[in-house]
């Protein structure tokens, strides 16, 4: 009990919380404080290529191994079945539509890069390794759950043949997956020697990165969360359990399988992520007449400053308490 305390109070204290929390108070309050949508757009960009170069460099060093196999395995059965619980929930406790709650459902299904960036750096102070290839698992992440939302929604919009072509550019070429993707390629072809070129740039300049990116975050949800109107308390009661069980399901199939502590915690924190990037436009074309005011305000205005500030030292903390 200590311990995860101690590990809660560690991450609020960092300055990217710190900063997250800052902008929240901001944008809560009305200032008129403002991250540039072009700066912003920028922030965002070097976050995937540092986080994605630095995974490859060190997947190169490692080398690809069954750990990385069970890893993505994982991941890709969480991705699809995460999904169909959040729907059952949602149906359960609210009186959302069939389409709105699958979109939603989507999202809890999907992954936060924002959140694993910020999980695995709190990995890294804490002490605690993982594999450089979790940056492919990821990816893998982001599209199991669209299919599992079309499935459930009945097919949607995206039944025709035009708007699938749509939606697979959508989410294949989604620039974030793109990135992180092909700068994780990069990293793996170039190894240690790129790594000394690029040092400065995914170390300390990183940091600086992260915390301005996070004070906008904390604008954005605040300002999000404060102008919801559709939100009601059994709906933001699932966008906090929702990550909970998402994690402990997470767990029970790493410590079946036997992934490293490490691996376990970054899956834990994964699973527990909801999507408010990639997923939102992909919903926006698989799932047209889902209500974005939904899932886009419980991903991102709620379960995101959740994960950020508890979920990620309680994720890390159960971890240790069961697998080491």
């Amino acid at each position: 009990m200590v311990d995860s305390l101690q590990l809660a109070l560690t991450n609020l204290l960092t300055p990217a919380i710190l900063f997250f929390l800052l902008g929240f108070g901001a944008g809560w309050f009305k200032s008129d404080l403002v991250v540039p949508e072009g700066a912003a757009k920028t922030l965002a960009l070097v976050l995937m290529l540092s986080i994605g170069f630095k995974g490859g460099v060190e997947a190169a060093r490692a080398g690809l191994s069954p750990d990385f196999l069970k890893a993505a395995g994982v991941g890709l059965t969480l991705s699809f079945g995460i999904p169909i619980i959040a729907f059952g929930a949602l149906r359960l406790i609210s009186r959302l539509d069939r389409t709105t709650a699958a979109a939603t459902a989507a999202h809890y299904g999907s992954v936060s890069i924002v959140t694993f960036v910020a999980g695995t750096e709190f990995l890294r102070i804490s002490g605690v390794p993982f594999g450089g290839y979790m940056v492919a698992v990821v990816a893998l992440m982001e599209t199991p759950a669209i299919l599992s939302a079309l499935i459930l929604a009945g097919g949607g919009a995206a039944g025709r043949q035009g708007l699938r072509g749509e939606l697979f550019r959508e989410v294949a070429l989604n620039g974030s997956v793109v990135l992180l993707i092909g700068a994780f390629i990069v990293g793996l072809l170039s190894g240690d020697p790129g790594m000394s070129k690029m040092e400065v740039f995914v170390g300390p300049v990183f940091q600086g990165v992260l915390v301005l990116f996070l004070l906008d975050m904390g604008l954005v949800a605040a300002r999000r969360l404060s102008a919801a109107r559709s939100l009601t308390l059994p709906l933001i009661a699932f966008a906090i359990c929702m990550p909970l069980v998402s994690s402990v399901l997470s767990l029970g199939l790493s410590l079946a399988l036997g992934l490293s502590p490490g691996n376990a915690a970054v899956l834990a924190i994964l699973a527990a992520s909801a999507s408010y990037i990639a997923v939102p436009a992909a919903m926006r074309i698989a799932l047209p007449d889902a209500d974005p005011g939904v899932y886009l305000t419980l991903s991102l205005a709620v379960t995101f400053p959740f994960n950020l500030v508890f979920g990620i030292p309680l994720y890390t903390a159960a971890t240790a308490a069961l697998i080491g």
